[in-house]
């Protein structure tokens, strides 16, 4: 039986290196591309390993291409996507969680169903609304498209953990002189940090990797997002393949920090709501 249970260990860790190799191989290829030089991009067979460190790509992405304007554009709009949706979704979330009225898991149900809606299904109504109150090009068009599907999610993961959160606590907030407001902001906002942290990661990543409406909404190239910027890198008759890695891995590794340092709080806020005591 022992032996039984090494064998099992030993295919589960093999399995989940070649899962996890599988996973991670296309941006270690980019990683690699990245660095070759010219004459090896597109070579057959294939080299695996440069044989020098060619750094060209990455002058280009900043020095020759608005590849910093695009940088900006994203933080702008993701930073400000993820802070009104979080803001409005605390609010929604402990209604939701704290209040007792009848219809609170429709609501819930409708408000998820708005994120389930395709992109493409509903790209051109949204277009066409943004045109008639002229937010097409701008900053905030983005941000408010972006908020309608970010809150959902918001929605979800606070409503689950505020509803962890002893109602004694606030209640004796509440008997020392504490309003609701003060109770809410002191008392449940500090406890729910892990579950803010993870709504606010989740949405921010998405801001940032979302290509469809920053492409159809903003089509001016000094208000292009990351995304749409690295899209419009190859040319009519050149495709830029050094570039365009360049640009990915400069794009993806922030996220990836980012994602490890605060590992611990999305985990903990994602599961918040799983296990009932």
């Amino acid at each position: 039986m022992k032996f039984k249970n090494i064998i099992n260990q030993i295919l589960f860790y093999i399995f989940l290196v070649v899962f996890l190799g599988f996973i991670i191989f296309p941006f270690i290829w980019q990683f690699i591309t990245s660095f070759k030089t010219p004459q090896e991009l597109f070579s057959i067979p294939p080299k695996w390993i440069p044989s020098k460190i060619y750094t060209g790509y990455y002058i280009n992405v900043f020095i020759k291409r608005p590849f910093l304007t695009y940088l900006k554009n994203s933080f702008i709009v993701a930073s400000v996507t993820t802070i009104f949706s979080l803001f409005v979704s605390s609010f929604a979330a402990y209604a939701l969680a704290r209040l007792k009225f009848k219809g609170k898991g429709i609501i819930l149900s409708l408000v998820l169903s708005v994120s389930m809606f395709p992109g493409i299904a509903i790209v051109s109504p949204l277009f066409l609304f943004l045109k008639n109150i002229n937010l097409l090009n701008s900053y905030f068009g983005l941000i408010l498209t972006y908020t309608t599907f970010a809150i959902p999610l918001s929605l979800w993961i606070l409503t689950s953990f505020f509803k962890e959160i002893p109602y004694e606590l606030e209640e004796s907030a509440k008997v020392d002189g504490a309003t609701p407001m003060q109770a809410f902001l002191r008392i449940i906002m500090p406890l729910a940090t892990p579950g803010m942290f993870t709504a606010a990661i989740l949405t921010f990543i998405a801001a940032w990797n979302e290509f469809l409406f920053a492409l159809v909404f903003n089509t001016q190239d000094l208000m292009r997002t990351v995304p749409v910027g690295i899209a419009m890198f190859p040319g009519e008759h050149d495709l830029p393949w050094g570039d365009i890695a360049a640009a990915s891995v400069v794009v993806t590794v922030p996220l990836i920090i980012m994602v490890l340092i605060f590992q611990k709080r999305i985990i903990s806020g994602l599961t918040a709501g799983a296990v009932k005591g």
